[in-house]
């Protein structure tokens, strides 16, 4: 992240203050329309942490904007982070990208299949022997289970 005018002084957590009551609304490509009410559906967020570095949500606003993305494909429990970053998005007066949310791919226990969760991971599944063709083949076979139970 390029730092921008004043620098941040050390050793403080930065929280971006939402505008209560105002509504967060966007399209999303996939879920349809959406909307979250700020200070009802979540509150201030952190934006710059005590150690220096930018939080997530400002990250993620920094890098769409400065890769120019136009387009962000994510997972469906990131909704409430899109509110977030569109309200970062207008503060900054960055371009706000399509959004896409996802159903979230689980395992056989309905956990979600996540980097923290080794067993499942493609590195893991090709290390048992699977193939790129079988890996996506079981993927595309839990998407259709999840969407269908949706």
């Amino acid at each position: 992240m390029q730092q921008r005018g004043a620098p941040f002084q050390p050793n403080i957590n930065y929280r971006f203050r939402v505008p209560d009551g105002e509504t967060i609304s966007f399209e999303d490509k996939n879920l349809g329309p959406q909307s979250f009410i700020a200070g009802k559906d979540f509150g201030d967020f952190l934006v710059w942490r005590k150690d220096g570095f930018p939080s997530y949500q400002l990250a993620c606003v920094d890098d769409d904007a400065d890769t120019q993305i136009t387009e962000v494909v994510r997972g469906r429990d990131l909704l409430k982070s899109t509110a977030r970053q569109i309200l970062l998005q207008r503060a900054l007066l960055l371009p706000t990208p399509t959004y896409f949310h996802t159903h979230l791919l689980t395992d056989g226990h309905g956990i979600r299949l996540a980097k923290r969760h080794d067993a499942l991971a493609i590195r893991t599944l090709r290390q048992q022997g699977l193939t790129p063709t079988e890996v996506l083949h079981m993927a595309a076979a839990r998407m259709t289970t999840v969407t269908s139970d949706s």
